[in-house]
């Protein structure tokens, strides 16, 4: 079974996070990811080298659709 999930964008205030548009059910588990300020990471030449034509094809729209992606990940076990 693949769980449905969104994407939302939000800003932190007064310590809180305050989501924008649709608020998200009572209850509802988030995971949050933040941008870190001059957070820099380094790649080897052979991973930028595959880099860089994945982000150009990002560009191009040549995208899979999530649900296809989370199909092609192995099944986790419970």
């Amino acid at each position: 079974m693949i769980l449905r999930m969104k994407v939302v964008t939000g800003k932190v205030v007064q310590g809180k996070v305050v989501v924008e548009g649709q608020p998200l059910e009572e209850g509802a588990v988030v995971t949050i990811l933040a941008r870190e300020r001059e957070e820099t990471f380094d790649l080897t030449p052979d991973e930028e080298a595959e880099l860089l034509p994945a982000i150009a094809e990002a560009d191009r729209g040549e995208t899979l659709p999530g649900e296809q992606v989370l199909q092609g990940l192995p099944r986790r076990r419970t």
